[in-house]
């Protein structure tokens, strides 16, 4: 999956951008108080990207 369409989905559903890091960007769920990281990667795994959706408790793209 490209970065790029799992950040729209994650905005999407209401998750906003917290803060950048060296190799990862901080994403966090305000409704369900969750955070996660998501690497700077132009394709992330399929199995990282159903993770970082289970870990801020969103659906799955």
């Amino acid at each position: 999956m490209k970065r790029l369409d799992l950040i729209r989905h994650l905005e999407r559903l209401g998750c906003e951008l917290l803060r950048e890091g060296g190799s990862h960007s901080v994403y966090v769920n305000r409704v369900a108080g969750k955070a996660t990281t998501v690497p700077r990667h132009r394709e992330i795994n399929d199995f990282l990207a159903r993770k970082i959706c289970k870990d801020l408790e969103i659906p799955t793209p």
